[in-house]
C-alpha cells in the first residue's frame, strides 16, 4: 500500500511541478511584456489623425466654399470679419508664391475655425488648381506658403472595341475620356481617327494620376496597340536624344516632324497672345497666331503632309486664307496671303514644303505679314512652342536596348 502511494506522488510531482514551472513562466512572460511593452502596442494600433491640407482635422471647424463670380480675396476674408489691414498684408505678403488677384470662380477654399467660443478663423487655404493650395494663416505671425497635394501614380492597363467612336469607347470600357486624346496624339501620323471603324480596337499601358483618390489625368502612355481596317500598329515611348518619342516595334518612328516655318522671314513682327492690343482695331484681343513679317510675294509652303479644307476669303479681317488638316490632332492655318499658288484648291492633298501661297496684306492688316497658326485638337496652341518629337528611327547602337525595352511590354500588351 505504502509502495502504491509513493509512486502515485512521484507521478503527480513528475505532472504538476513542470506545470507550476509553466505557469510561472507564462506570468514572468505576462508581466515582461505587459508593463513595458503595453503601450507600444497600444500607440501602434491607434488610428492616425485625419489630416486636412497638413492639418489635424480634428482640430478644427471647417468651412468650406467655393469662389463666386466677382469675388477676391478682400471679399471672401470679410466674410469671416478679418480687417482690412490684414488682409493687405496677406495679399503682400503671398506675392512670391501667388498673386491673389489671380483667384479664380469655381475653385474651392476652405477656413479651419478654432474650437472655441467665437470659433476663431485661424486658416485660409485656396486651392489654385488640381495640385496646388496656398495656405494664409489669419492669426500670429500670418505667415503665407504654397504646397502640393500628394499625387499618387498607377500604372494601368485598358482595351476595348470601336463602337461609335473612341471617346465613347472609353466611358463603354470605364477608362478615362481623356485617354481618347493621348492616344489620338500618339497615333496622330498613322491612324485618321476621324475614319475609324466599328469592329477596330485598342490596348494600351498607361499611367493615371490621382490626389484624393480623384483622376486629375493621363500622365503618360507607355505603350499601346491599334488594330485599325485589320492593320496592326504597335507604339512603345522610348527615350533617345533627350526627348520622348513613340517607336513601332522595328524602331520606327510613328511621327513625323513640321517645317520650323513657313517661310523665309526677316523677323517676328508678333507673337501668339491670349490679350494683344490690335493696332488697326484698336482693342485688346486675343491673337492666337505669329506674325512672320516678310516682304510681299514672298513664297508660303505648308509646313507639313495634309489635305486642305478651307481656301478662300475671312470676311472676319483674315482676308485670303487656307486651312490645312494634317491628321486627327494638328491643323494649320496661314492668314493675309496675297493669292494662292496654281493648283491649290478645296480638297486637294498637299506636301511638306509644297507651294501653297504668297504673302500679302489682305484683310486687317498694316502691312506684308503670315499671319501663321496651329490648332491642336481644334484649340490654339502657339506654333513657336509646338514640341518637335524624334522622327528618326532608333538608332542602331540603342537597337538592342530598344528591342530588350518593349519585349515585355509588348508580351503585356499580347496577352490582354
Amino acid at each position: 500500500m505504502k509502495k502504491k502511494i509513493l509512486i502515485t506522488s512521484i507521478i503527480l510531482s513528475a505532472i504538476i511541478i513542470p506545470a507550476i514551472i509553466f505557469v510561472k513562466h507564462c506570468i514572468s512572460i505576462d508581466k515582461e511584456f505587459t508593463e513595458p511593452v503595453d503601450s507600444l502596442f497600444i500607440e501602434e494600433f491607434l488610428p492616425s489623425p485625419t489630416l486636412i491640407y497638413g492639418f489635424v482635422e480634428d482640430s478644427f471647424y471647417i468651412e468650406q466654399y467655393y469662389v463666386k463670380q466677382n469675388q477676391n480675396l478682400a471679399s471672401i476674408l470679410l466674410q469671416q470679419k478679418i480687417e482690412y489691414q490684414t488682409i493687405h498684408y496677406l495679399a503682400e505678403k503671398s506675392r512670391p508664391v501667388f498673386d491673389v488677384k489671380r483667384i479664380r470662380a469655381g475653385n474651392k477654399y476652405t477656413f479651419l475655425l478654432n474650437r472655441d467660443s467665437l470659433n476663431t478663423p485661424v486658416y485660409f487655404i485656396y486651392e489654385i488648381d488640381n495640385t496646388d493650395y496656398l495656405v494664409m494663416e489669419l492669426v500670429d505671425s500670418g505667415f503665407v506658403s504654397r504646397h502640393q497635394k500628394q499625387v499618387e501614380i498607377i500604372r494601368k492597363t485598358g482595351s476595348g472595341e470601336i463602337t461609335s467612336s473612341l471617346w465613347n469607347a472609353m466611358k463603354e470600357n470605364s477608362l478615362n475620356p481623356m485617354l481618347a486624346i493621348n492616344l489620338s496624339e500618339v497615333y496622330a501620323w498613322t491612324v485618321d481617327f476621324f475614319g475609324i471603324e466599328k469592329g477596330d480596337f485598342f490596348k494600351v499601358i498607361y499611367d493615371e494620376s490621382f490626389i484624393d483618390s480623384v483622376s486629375i489625368g493621363i500622365s503618360s502612355v507607355h505603350a499601346a496597340f491599334f488594330n485599325h481596317r485589320g492593320r496592326q500598329y504597335y507604339a512603345f515611348r522610348f527615350e533617345q536624344d533627350s526627348a520622348h518619342g513613340f517607336f513601332d516595334e522595328n524602331g520606327q518612328s510613328l511621327q513625323k516632324a513640321f517645317l520650323k516655318a513657313p517661310l523665309n522671314f526677316s523677323r517676328i513682327s508678333s507673337r501668339f497672345s491670349n490679350n494683344r492690343f490690335h493696332p488697326i482695331l484698336k482693342i485688346s484681343r486675343p491673337h492666337h497666331g505669329v506674325d512672320y513679317a516678310a516682304a510681299e510675294g514672298t513664297p508660303v509652303y505648308s509646313i507639313g503632309d495634309g489635305q486642305i479644307t478651307h481656301k478662300g476669303w475671312d470676311s472676319g479681317g483674315g482676308g485670303n486664307y487656307i486651312k490645312i488638316k494634317h491628321n486627327s490632332v494638328y491643323t494649320s492655318i496661314y492668314i493675309h496671303l496675297q493669292g494662292f499658288a496654281q493648283g491649290i484648291n478645296q480638297g486637294n492633298s498637299v506636301r511638306q514644303g509644297q507651294l501653297i501661297g504668297y504673302v500679302g496684306k489682305t484683310g486687317l492688316a498694316t502691312g506684308p505679314h503670315l499671319d501663321f497658326r496651329i490648332l491642336k485638337n481644334g484649340d490654339p496652341v502657339d506654333p513657336l512652342k509646338v514640341e518637335a518629337p524624334p522622327v528618326d528611327p532608333v538608332k542602331e547602337d540603342l537597337m538592342s536596348d530598344y528591342l530588350l525595352f518593349i519585349d515585355s511590354l509588348k508580351m503585356e500588351l499580347d496577352l490582354f
